[in-house]
Order: structure tokens, then C-alpha cells, then sequence
């Protein structure tokens, strides 16, 4: 199984969170081959600011696996990162991020800023950005219009 197959079952997801009427993105966790976690856009149901899907795959991978930190994970989500994630992102230890849309205004891991590339941090997160971009650009762009033409 390849980077594709998994930002397949983040794009499912976000699908789920465009049912449920919020943004639509969605993340997995990998470990070892297997998924570990899964998570989707919740703020809206949930009454929680930070209920972004890579938080909630983070929670969902940590009470599981009985521990917040999760080395050697891969995060495949389908927008790239805010701020709020990326540090979370870091504190998890998730080894490697792979993420679908870039974000101009407020994705920091390679548009708005770089913050995964900072020094300071002590942990480093290889990442890749642009997986299967357009499909997760579209979702994103079809799911404001819609909103916007209501």
C-alpha cells in the first residue's frame, strides 16, 4: 500500500465530515501498514474549536494505542496543517506528514510559513505536500461554492 491508497481513506473521510456539513477533511494515521487512528472535521458538531481532523485522528490514535506519542506514524490528511496542528503534529512525534491541498492562507507547512522546518522544535516531521491535490482542492472549492450560492 502506497501514499495514494491511504489519501484515499483520508479523502473517504472528508466526505464524511461534508455529510455531517463541516469542512470536509479527513485524516489517518499509519503505523506499520495498518491504520491506527481516523479522524474528520468535527468543530461544528462537537462545539470545538479545535476538533480539526488531525487533532481528532491524533485522539483517536492515542486512546487506542494507550499513548499520546506516536513514533513512526504517517499522518496522510487532506488539507495542509494550521498552526494548532502542526504543533500538536510535533508533540504526537508522528514521524512523517503527507498532506493533499495546499492551504495559501493558513497552511503552515509550506505556504503561509514553514513551521515543521523551524530549529527549535525538538522533533523533526519529514512531510510531502500535493498528494492528489486537485481531488482535495475541488472537495474544498465545491463545498464553499455551494455554501456560498445558499
Amino acid at each position: 500500500m502506497n501514499d495514494e491508497y491511504w489519501m484515499r481513506k483520508a479523502i473517504r473521510l472528508a466526505e464524511k465530515a461534508e455529510s455531517e456539513n463541516e469542512v470536509p477533511v479527513g485524516a489517518v494515521l499509519v503505523q506499520d501498514g495498518k491504520i491506527i487512528g481516523e479522524g474528520w472535521n468535527q468543530p461544528i458538531a462537537n462545539n470545538d474549536s479545535s476538533a480539526h481532523a488531525e487533532i481528532q485522528v491524533l485522539r483517536d490514535a492515542g486512546k487506542k494505542l494507550g499513548n499520546y506519542r506516536l513514533p513512526g506514524a504517517t499522518l496522510y490528511v487532506t488539507l495542509e496543517p494550521c498552526t494548532m496542528c502542526a504543533g500538536a503534529i510535533i508533540h504526537a512525534r508522528v514521524a512523517r506528514l503527507v498532506f493533499g491541498a495546499h492551504d495559501l492562507k493558513t497552511g503552515v507547512i509550506e505556504s503561509a510559513d514553514k513551521v515543521l522546518d523551524q530549529p527549535y522544535h525538538n522533533h523533526k516531521v519529514l512531510y510531502e505536500g500535493g498528494l492528489l491535490e486537485s481531488e482535495c482542492s475541488q472537495m474544498l472549492t465545491s463545498f464553499f461554492k455551494a455554501k456560498r450560492t445558499r
